[in-house]
């Protein structure tokens, strides 16, 4: 008997999650020794004790019931208490703890966001490059992601106001804007942000604020945010995540900020995916939010470190190209690659340097490699040094993925 062909027989939901380009890379490291992992969005710090504390003392002391859907109380107030002091408060008064509901990732926290303002078929813009997971978490909804390119110069990324028009239609009901961005550090103005709720407000669309890496700014504080531009009626949620502030990529903990009104389907979507966060989860986000600045602070002094050792090196050398980092990501091009899947793979077998191909990112992307610099300064020193070495004799005497 023949074995069936399963694929047919999936959904089609199912057969849209495309794979992983950084995937596609790290496969060729898989059992080697002496890598340098410069592919994913994390740093190599654990978790600052304080926030781990509090998880064990919430289990010492039994918490492992089922717990509230949007979040145990202390959280959520947690959650407001953290946006006043970032914000200054909404609206003119203290942040409504209502508007906060906790997930199990800023990826469901995208998911559920998703499936608030999107129906299938219908349009959500993305300006790319971008994080592969959200067009690939719309797609999975039965949406359909519509990229919309951003222009590149030495100087900075670009997002035209006239590119997001020219991409609307009668399907569009969204905007998703990840700012700073991850992979090229684009980080909206005020003014940007201004043009763009303009923009939603004029279409009438959704906007999915992806803040994860708001806190990634040298002056201290928060970078822009539409949390100073929105009025109580515009149509924005805000998605964010424990995972890189305080070195939480493990715990698994996000949320959702949204008007309180929308309470039921962002309740129901957390009740039918994971029924809620780990109350001890919480327990440590709370740490985090209320006494966890101290520890960010010190992981932002050395994300700074990591970054003007990277562009300094490679700023020296023929054929790299970049703009002015944001997050905690270098994206820069080599001259001469026809494949950055190829070039990584190649980089990674001749240096031992992995870095996240720019297609991954969606094909605005390609040419650009994507390197975490939230790693130890000296193993960033080497692999930037291997990396220059290996572009200085390579371009202008090949096709880099030959």
């Amino acid at each position: 008997m023949t074995s069936p062909d399963w694929l047919s027989l999936i959904s089609p939901q199912s057969r849209l999650a495309p794979s992983s380009g950084i995937a596609e890379v790290m496969k060729h490291g898989f059992g080697r020794s002496g890598i340098i992992p410069l592919w994913v969005g994390e740093g190599d710090q654990v978790t600052p004790r304080l926030i781990a504390d509090a998880a064990v003392a919430s289990l010492a002391a039994g918490e492992t019931f089922y717990m509230p859907q949007p979040g145990i109380p202390e959280l959520r107030v947690a959650l407001a208490r953290y946006s006043d002091r970032l914000f200054g408060g909404l609206f003119g008064a203290a942040f409504d703890p209502g508007r906060f509901f906790v997930t199990g990732s800023g990826m469901q926290a995208i998911q559920i966001a998703i499936r608030i303002v999107a129906a299938p078929g219908q349009e959500i813009l993305v300006p790319t490059p971008a994080w592969p997971n959200f067009a690939a978490a719309v797609g999975v909804a039965g949406a359909r992601a519509v990229p919309v390119a951003q222009q590149f110069s030495p100087n900075g990324w670009r997002l035209d106001l006239a590119d997001l028009e020219a991409a609307v239609t009668p399907a569009t009901r969204a905007l998703f804007l990840n700012t700073p961005s991850n992979p090229s550090g684009w980080t909206a103005s005020q003014a940007d942000l201004a043009g763009f709720l303009q923009f939603a407000r004029r279409h009438g669309l959704w906007i999915i604020a992806d803040e994860v890496y708001g806190r990634f700014t040298d002056a201290g504080g928060t970078n822009p945010s539409l949390h100073a531009l929105i009025e109580p009626d515009d149509r924005v949620i805000f998605v964010n995540s424990f995972s890189k502030n305080w070195a939480m990529t493990g715990w698994r903990a996000g949320w959702i900020e949204a008007p309180p009104a929308l309470a039921r389907p962002i309740e129901n979507l957390i009740q039918y995916s994971t029924s809620g966060v780990p109350v001890f989860v919480q327990r440590a986000a709370v740490a985090a939010l209320d006494d966890g600045e101290d520890a960010l602070a010190a992981m932002l002094r050395r994300v700074r470190i990591g970054r003007d050792i990277v562009t300094t090196r490679l700023a020296q050398v023929k054929g790299v190209e970049f703009a002015p980092p944001g997050a905690f990501y270098l994206f820069f091009r080599i001259a001469g690659t026809t494949s950055s899947v190829e070039t990584a793979a190649r980089i990674l077998r001749d240096t031992g340097v992995g870095l996240a191909p720019g297609s991954a990112f969606g094909d605005n992307g390609e040419g650009f490699f994507r390197l975490c610099f939230a790693r130890d300064p000296g193993d960033l020193r080497r692999a930037a040094d291997l990396v220059a070495d290996w572009v200085a004799a390579g371009v202008g005497s090949r096709d880099l993925t030959a």
